[in-house]
């Protein structure tokens, strides 16, 4: 795969990388492994993670967990390639952290799932370690801080969700999230993406809230807000990057983003570069 890997922070405690991915294979890449645990944060594009016979859809409202030891492999399914904050955390506080029923039983520290969905909050944490560091507009010790509140978040009963449905629902729903994801600009409606997937609108609105615990476009929508915190700082029409990612006027961006961020995107652009 052809890979930049740009280290951002590493200390005892933790260590951040940002990585950028810019193969397009659609077939299952060779057998990798890492050497450490880390929990992976995808921030642009989409790819698909197999381990065994399971597969985790990889997009921007998933944290992934790389169990140390354990193969996997890649493949994408999309064009334009991907980009992950890259987590690894010393085992001890990792420990400490994760509640004992995320884990897998034995002595070797491993999470049960592949993935959990994450809240917008922990978004714009990626995104300030990510920028912050990558514009060494933060310190050391504000960056350990903020990754340590990220995964008190990702692993958080109330911060974050795990898929416990079966097997099957699990893959309809995936289908579902790459049917958005390769246009996250269309205005999709419940007959286009059932059709695609190959089930009713109705069958496909109830898979998707019991997997996911929230609606399909709710959904959707944090898929654009996420890839708007991406694109935040390339853009200095605002209106432009609303345009852009779907959203039917200035206002109608603005409102969505201030509901999930809790300010308004150029709130967010000004506090982002002043930290």
């Amino acid at each position: 795969m052809d890979f930049v890997v740009k280290q951002l922070l590493c200390t005892e405690a933790v260590m951040l990388s940002d990585v950028l991915c810019s193969c397009g294979q659609r077939h299952k890449g060779e057998e990798e492994c890492t050497t450490s645990t880390r929990i992976v944060f995808p921030y642009r594009g989409v790819y698909i993670r197999h381990v065994g016979s399971k597969d985790a859809v990889a997009e921007a409202n998933q944290a992934l967990f790389f169990n140390e030891g354990e193969e996997y492999r890649i493949s994408h399914p999309l064009q334009g390639g991907d980009a992950c904050l890259s987590m690894t955390i010393d085992e001890g506080i990792l420990r400490e952290l994760t509640p004992k029923s995320q884990l897998r039983g034995g002595a070797t520290l491993a999470f049960a799932a592949q993935r959990r969905r994450i809240d917008p909050r922990a978004q714009v944490l990626v995104t300030l370690l990510r920028h912050g560091l990558g514009q060494n507009a933060i310190e050391t010790l504000e960056a350990e801080t903020l990754s340590l509140t990220l995964m008190r978040r990702v692993l958080g009963e109330h911060t974050s969700h795990g898929a416990s449905a079966s097997w099957g629902l699990q893959k309809l729903v995936d289908r579902a999230k790459l049917v958005i994801s390769s246009n996250l600009s269309r205005r999709w409606t419940l007959v286009d993406i059932a059709r695609e997937v190959g089930v009713s609108p109705v069958y496909l609105t109830q898979a998707f809230r019991q997997v996911e615990q929230i609606p399909l476009y709710r959904y959707q929508l944090r898929l654009r807000l996420a890839r708007a915190l991406d694109l935040l700082g390339d853009y200095e029409d605002i209106t432009a990057l609303g345009l852009e990612l779907g959203f039917s006027s200035h206002s109608h961006f603005t409102a969505a983003f201030r509901q999930a961020y809790g300010r308004t995107p150029a709130e967010f652009r000004r506090s982002a570069r002043r930290r």
